[in-house]
Protein backbone atom coordinates (compact mmCIF):
# COMPACT_ATOMS: atom_id res chain seq x y z
CA UNK A 1 0.00 0.00 0.00
CA UNK A 2 1.48 3.37 -1.00
CA UNK A 3 1.78 6.01 1.66
CA UNK A 4 2.33 9.62 0.66
CA UNK A 5 2.88 12.86 2.43
CA UNK A 6 0.03 15.38 2.49
CA UNK A 7 0.13 17.49 -0.65
CA UNK A 8 1.89 14.85 -2.81
CA UNK A 9 0.49 14.36 -6.28
CA UNK A 10 -1.47 11.08 -6.43
CA UNK A 11 -0.27 8.38 -8.84
CA UNK A 12 -2.15 8.00 -12.09
CA UNK A 13 -3.14 11.67 -12.37
CA UNK A 14 -0.54 12.63 -14.95
CA UNK A 15 1.16 14.88 -12.39
CA UNK A 16 -1.88 17.10 -11.91
CA UNK A 17 -2.82 17.52 -8.24
CA UNK A 18 -6.51 17.27 -7.48
CA UNK A 19 -8.45 20.03 -5.80
CA UNK A 20 -9.05 19.45 -2.08
CA UNK A 21 -12.69 18.74 -1.24
CA UNK A 22 -14.43 20.57 1.56
CA UNK A 23 -15.57 18.54 4.57
CA UNK A 24 -18.97 17.04 3.75
CA UNK A 25 -18.52 17.39 -0.01
CA UNK A 26 -19.52 14.23 -1.88
CA UNK A 27 -16.73 11.94 -3.08
CA UNK A 28 -16.40 10.47 -6.56
CA UNK A 29 -16.04 6.70 -6.46
CA UNK A 30 -12.92 5.31 -8.09
CA UNK A 31 -11.25 1.92 -8.34
CA UNK A 32 -8.53 0.92 -5.94
CA UNK A 33 -5.72 -1.41 -6.94
CA UNK A 34 -5.54 -4.75 -5.16
CA UNK A 35 -2.54 -5.45 -2.98
CA UNK A 36 0.69 -6.71 -4.54
CA UNK A 37 -0.02 -10.27 -3.39
CA UNK A 38 -3.66 -10.41 -4.58
CA UNK A 39 -3.05 -12.44 -7.76
CA UNK A 40 -0.52 -14.65 -5.98
CA UNK A 41 -3.11 -15.68 -3.39
CA UNK A 42 -5.55 -16.78 -6.10
CA UNK A 43 -2.82 -18.62 -8.02
CA UNK A 44 -1.62 -20.32 -4.84
CA UNK A 45 -5.15 -21.54 -4.09
CA UNK A 46 -5.54 -22.88 -7.63
CA UNK A 47 -2.17 -24.68 -7.52
CA UNK A 48 -2.72 -26.20 -4.09
CA UNK A 49 -4.58 -29.11 -5.68
CA UNK A 50 -1.67 -29.98 -8.01
CA UNK A 51 2.05 -30.66 -7.58
CA UNK A 52 4.21 -27.68 -6.64
CA UNK A 53 7.21 -26.51 -8.59
CA UNK A 54 10.16 -24.57 -7.18
CA UNK A 55 8.67 -21.24 -8.32
CA UNK A 56 5.38 -22.11 -6.59
CA UNK A 57 7.11 -22.61 -3.25
CA UNK A 58 8.79 -19.19 -3.53
CA UNK A 59 5.35 -17.54 -3.83
CA UNK A 60 4.15 -19.45 -0.76
CA UNK A 61 7.24 -18.41 1.27
CA UNK A 62 6.64 -14.71 0.65
CA UNK A 63 4.60 -13.08 3.40
CA UNK A 64 1.16 -11.86 2.41
CA UNK A 65 -0.33 -8.70 3.84
CA UNK A 66 -3.02 -8.95 6.52
CA UNK A 67 -5.62 -6.63 7.98
CA UNK A 68 -4.87 -5.20 11.43
CA UNK A 69 -7.34 -3.37 13.66
CA UNK A 70 -5.72 -0.22 15.04
CA UNK A 71 -6.82 1.79 18.07
CA UNK A 72 -4.76 4.96 18.48
CA UNK A 73 -5.21 7.11 21.61
CA UNK A 74 -3.92 10.68 21.81
CA UNK A 75 -4.01 13.22 24.62
CA UNK A 76 -2.77 16.67 25.50
CA UNK A 77 -3.71 20.19 26.52
CA UNK A 78 -7.37 21.17 26.22
CA UNK A 79 -8.52 22.39 22.82
CA UNK A 80 -11.90 23.74 21.69
CA UNK A 81 -14.27 20.85 20.89
CA UNK A 82 -15.22 22.37 17.52
CA UNK A 83 -11.57 22.44 16.44
CA UNK A 84 -10.97 18.87 17.63
CA UNK A 85 -14.03 17.62 15.74
CA UNK A 86 -13.12 19.56 12.60
CA UNK A 87 -9.56 18.16 12.70
CA UNK A 88 -10.77 14.58 13.14
CA UNK A 89 -13.28 15.01 10.30
CA UNK A 90 -10.48 16.27 8.06
CA UNK A 91 -8.31 13.32 9.13
CA UNK A 92 -11.14 10.95 8.17
CA UNK A 93 -11.37 12.76 4.83
CA UNK A 94 -7.59 12.47 4.26
CA UNK A 95 -7.39 8.86 5.51
CA UNK A 96 -10.55 7.15 4.17
CA UNK A 97 -9.96 3.90 6.08
CA UNK A 98 -10.83 5.46 9.44
CA UNK A 99 -13.77 3.66 11.02
CA UNK A 100 -14.58 5.88 13.94
CA UNK A 101 -13.12 8.64 16.08
CA UNK A 102 -14.23 9.61 19.56
CA UNK A 103 -13.05 12.81 21.16
CA UNK A 104 -13.16 15.15 24.14
CA UNK A 105 -11.43 18.49 24.62
CA UNK A 106 -8.22 16.86 25.91
CA UNK A 107 -8.09 13.38 24.30
CA UNK A 108 -9.26 11.32 21.34
CA UNK A 109 -9.39 7.72 20.14
CA UNK A 110 -9.12 6.73 16.49
CA UNK A 111 -10.02 3.26 15.21
CA UNK A 112 -9.38 1.92 11.74
CA UNK A 113 -8.15 -1.04 9.68
CA UNK A 114 -4.62 -1.08 8.28
CA UNK A 115 -3.21 -3.46 5.69
CA UNK A 116 0.35 -4.49 6.48
CA UNK A 117 2.73 -7.43 6.19
CA UNK A 118 3.09 -7.88 9.95
CA UNK A 119 2.35 -6.29 13.32
CA UNK A 120 5.55 -4.24 13.28
CA UNK A 121 4.67 -2.61 9.96
CA UNK A 122 1.08 -1.91 11.06
CA UNK A 123 2.29 -0.34 14.33
CA UNK A 124 4.88 1.79 12.53
CA UNK A 125 2.27 3.19 10.14
CA UNK A 126 -0.17 3.82 13.02
CA UNK A 127 2.46 5.67 15.07
CA UNK A 128 3.13 8.01 12.13
CA UNK A 129 -0.57 8.74 11.41
CA UNK A 130 -1.13 11.57 13.92
CA UNK A 131 2.16 13.35 13.27
CA UNK A 132 1.95 13.15 9.49
CA UNK A 133 -1.58 14.59 9.43
CA UNK A 134 -1.17 17.08 12.30
CA UNK A 135 -0.56 20.09 10.05
CA UNK A 136 -2.73 19.13 7.04
CA UNK A 137 -5.79 18.32 9.20
CA UNK A 138 -4.94 21.01 11.80
CA UNK A 139 -5.05 18.48 14.62
CA UNK A 140 -4.27 19.52 18.20
CA UNK A 141 -0.60 19.18 19.25
CA UNK A 142 -1.36 16.08 21.30
CA UNK A 143 0.89 13.10 21.93
CA UNK A 144 0.16 9.46 21.28
CA UNK A 145 -0.54 7.85 24.66
CA UNK A 146 -1.80 4.44 23.55
CA UNK A 147 -1.73 2.04 20.64
CA UNK A 148 -3.41 -1.32 20.18
CA UNK A 149 -2.77 -3.41 17.09
CA UNK A 150 -4.61 -6.72 16.75
CA UNK A 151 -5.13 -9.02 13.81
CA UNK A 152 -8.52 -9.54 12.21
CA UNK A 153 -9.07 -12.97 13.75
CA UNK A 154 -8.38 -11.69 17.28
CA UNK A 155 -10.68 -8.70 16.73
CA UNK A 156 -13.58 -10.92 15.65
CA UNK A 157 -12.90 -13.40 18.45
CA UNK A 158 -13.08 -10.61 21.03
CA UNK A 159 -16.32 -9.32 19.59
CA UNK A 160 -17.84 -12.83 19.56
CA UNK A 161 -16.85 -13.38 23.19
CA UNK A 162 -18.25 -10.00 24.19
CA UNK A 163 -15.15 -8.52 25.76
CA UNK A 164 -13.45 -6.74 22.87
CA UNK A 165 -13.78 -3.15 21.77
CA UNK A 166 -17.33 -2.31 20.79
CA UNK A 167 -17.92 -2.71 17.05
CA UNK A 168 -17.00 0.40 15.10
CA UNK A 169 -20.55 1.57 14.63
CA UNK A 170 -21.68 4.19 14.18
CA UNK A 171 -18.90 5.04 11.76
CA UNK A 172 -17.72 8.64 11.92
CA UNK A 173 -16.52 11.26 14.39
CA UNK A 174 -18.36 11.35 17.74
CA UNK A 175 -17.84 12.85 21.20
CA UNK A 176 -17.05 10.48 24.09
Amino acid sequence: MRRARPGDVPRGTGGVPHARRAVGEERTLTSVEAGADFDDAEETAERSAGPQSESDSRVDDREQSKLWHITLSVSGAEAPLKEVRRGLEQLAHDHPFLLTSRYANDHAEIRYWEEARDLHDAAAVALRLWGEHRSSARLPPWEIVGLEVIDRQTYHQRIAEGYGPPPAAPVGVHPF
